[in-house]
């Protein structure tokens, strides 16, 4: 993997799915934290929170990488399309989510920015994804928490593995978006941006 001071390409994220994510491409790259504070704005709305920390999270690491195309994704979901849900970050909270999701459907808001300062290169696309969850009992609910500890994954519905297991149905355009970073948007980017994973 290169470095970030001599890399063409930079996905500005710690997320390790999003590092999965694009290296399905086979282009190299380099991964920058990008250090931005995460913290939503008064009454502002899940899909523009990570609109905006996308587009955040680009730029803080472009502004150190001018010459760099630099990725920033960001997620957020709704219940019902009215509460927001973020990462649980403990059981319990999983749990809660778990619980509150039963026979519902969860929005996924994922955005992407990619931006090049050098020559003012900016774009920006958010990809909805519609999770309908089944009935779900508490019992396999704690033991899906038992097994997976999905602790980092916004509904706690980790659906690259065994919380697909909790679903009804997927509805969405891009299936990768759901896992945190929609490679359908960001390939038509890359090539509009000079950087195509098929060259040419």
């Amino acid at each position: 993997m290169p470095t970030a001071s001599s890399a063409s390409l930079i996905l500005a994220s710690t997320s390790r799915y999003r590092r999965e994510l694009l290296s399905r491409l086979g282009l190299p790259f380099a991964v920058e934290a990008p250090n931005v504070d995460e913290s939503a704005h008064p009454g502002e709305r899940p899909a523009a929170l990570a609109l905006r920390l996308a587009g955040e999270k680009a730029h803080a690491v472009a502004h150190r990488h001018p010459q760099a195309l630099v990725i920033g994704s960001d997620q957020a979901a709704t219940l019902d399309g009215a509460i927001a849900i973020g990462k649980p970050g403990s059981h319990e909270r999983a749990r809660e989510q778990l619980r509150a999701a039963s026979g519902r459907t969860m929005e996924f808001h994922t955005a992407l920015c990619l931006t090049r300062e050098a020559d003012g290169f900016d774009e920006r696309a958010s990809v909805g994804t519609r999770v309908r969850f089944r009935r779900l009992d508490d019992a396999e609910i704690e033991r899906y928490l038992q097994r997976e500890q999905p602790r980092d994954c916004a509904g706690a519905a980790r659906v690259e593995g065994l919380g697909i297991a909790l679903l009804e149905a997927v509805e969405g355009d891009d299936p990768t978006a759901l896992i945190g970073l929609p490679l359908i948007a960001l390939t038509g980017m890359l090539r509009r941006a000079g950087l195509s994973p098929l060259g040419g």
